[in-house]
Formats: C-alpha cells, sequence, structure tokens
C-alpha cells in the first residue's frame, strides 16, 4: 500500500527552499527538482517559466503519495491556483487594475514582505500600483534582500542599490520578473479591493510597531523617514552595548 504524505507549504522565497522541502517529503532528489525548475521546457505545460514558477504555489497543505512525481505534484499545484484565480472574479478583478493574476502575484509577494499587518497591505499595494502608474521605481526594499540572497538584512544601505540584478527594483522600474516569496492567498485579495489612494511614499514607524505612516508628498514622507532612521541608529547602538 502506498503511504499518503501531507506536504505543508507556507513561505518559500527560493527554488531551492521548494527543492528541499520536496525532497525531504517525496522520493525525489533536491537536484531532479532544481534541474526541472530551471529548464523552461519542462515548465511549458503550466504557463510559466522559470522567474514565474513560483505564481503557482499557493500556501497550503497538499496530500500525495510518497512516490509522487514532480509533474504531478506541480500538476496538483498549478489545479489549486486556476481554481482560486477563478472564484470571485478574480481575473477580471485584476484585469480591472491594469495587472495579470501573475503580476498580482509578484506584487503580493512583495507586500508579504513588507508587514504583517493587513491593514498596512492594502495602503502599500496602493502606492506601488500608483509608482507604477506614473513610471516611478517601486524601490521595495524586500527585492533587494532577494537579488542579494540574503534575507536577513535589517538595513538597506546605499551600496546595495547598485546591484544589476532584474530583481532590483531600485534600478529597474516596473514588478520584477517573478514573485520574491510565496503569499499567503489573503495577501492577494488584499491588493485585489487595495482602496485608491494618492499615496506614493511609505516609511516604518519609529515605534518598530511593524505598521508605517503613509505620506502623497516626498518632504512629509523624509520628516517621517529620519524619525525612523534616527530611533533605528539609537536600537542598534543598543543591541552592540547588549552583545558586548
Amino acid at each position: 500500500s502506498q503511504i499518503s504524505i501531507k506536504l505543508v507549504i507556507n513561505k518559500l522565497r527560493t527554488k531551492q527552499d521548494f527543492a528541499r522541502l520536496v525532497s525531504k517529503n517525496f522520493a525525489i532528489d533536491s537536484v531532479s527538482v532544481m534541474n526541472y525548475l530551471t529548464t523552461p521546457d519542462s515548465l511549458k505545460q503550466f504557463n510559466v517559466d522559470t522567474n514565474t514558477v513560483f505564481t503557482m504555489i499557493f500556501p497550503d497543505t497538499y496530500s500525495f503519495y510518497w512516490n509522487t512525481s514532480l509533474s504531478k505534484i506541480l500538476n496538483k499545484l498549478n489545479e489549486t491556483k486556476d481554481k482560486f484565480w477563478n472564484k470571485n472574479d478574480k481575473i477580471n478583478k485584476a484585469k480591472a487594475l491594469g495587472f495579470s493574476p501573475e503580476e498580482i502575484y509578484t506584487l503580493a509577494s512583495i507586500i508579504e514582505e513588507e508587514t504583517n499587518h493587513d491593514s498596512d497591505r492594502s495602503k502599500i499595494a496602493s502606492v506601488y500600483m500608483n509608482r507604477i502608474k506614473i513610471g516611478m521605481p517601486l524601490q521595495a526594499c524586500p527585492t533587494i534582500k532577494y537579488a542579494m540572497k540574503n534575507f536577513t538584512l535589517t538595513r538597506i544601505y546605499e551600496k546595495y542599490l547598485i546591484n544589476p540584478s532584474p530583481y532590483n527594483t531600485y534600478k529597474h522600474k516596473g514588478l520584477p520578473p517573478g514573485p520574491i516569496c510565496t503569499p499567503l492567498p489573503k495577501t492577494i485579495d488584499i491588493i485585489l479591493d487595495a482602496p485608491k489612494t494618492n499615496y506614493l511614499f511609505f516609511v516604518a514607524k519609529s515605534d518598530f510597531s511593524g505598521y508605517h505612516h503613509f505620506s502623497s508628498n516626498f518632504a512629509e514622507h523624509n520628516s517621517y523617514a529620519k524619525a525612523y532612521q534616527k530611533a533605528l541608529d539609537v536600537y542598534m547602538v543598543e543591541k552592540q552595548k547588549k552583545g558586548n
């Protein structure tokens, strides 16, 4: 008799993360998974490429047999993706905003990394959509962390912004080529229902609550940003003292 396996997908950031997860649970080695995910011809059947393959992976718990092939695993993930987008007119909602489902997923992946607060996620979504609309670079810090493959960075320095990666949204306008993590489905819904605002800037509050200040002009934003940087400097000094 075959053994049933629960594949639990939470937040994944890289193909290597997914390869390790699959190889840990199934009779498939991580090298084979990586070869599959980095081969365009393998992914054509799912209408994704090596950059957008994560757009078909939604965090959830899936059931498979332990010897299920990778193509069958991906097929089930793809079916789940289709069910999500075909429900409640989501595809037309995305089109009305001027985006494809894959682009909304990519935007959700960035916002997922910005904050854990849903109320702020909706406002951040409006900021990024406003920036895209006027041709302003997204300048999303999480994309720098992804470009550098360093997800522990707490501060983005000027020297990081010259990274030539296409995922560097300070250097390249518009959305990156694909998602930078697997966002929760509710984050996608938040974007599809995001309020219309005139916000173009946001910065974390200096109380480190995880919430943000939102502004429509740079002068106001700059004052909030300076307050946050000052608080962060104090925090880093205190942290260093405790470490010593």
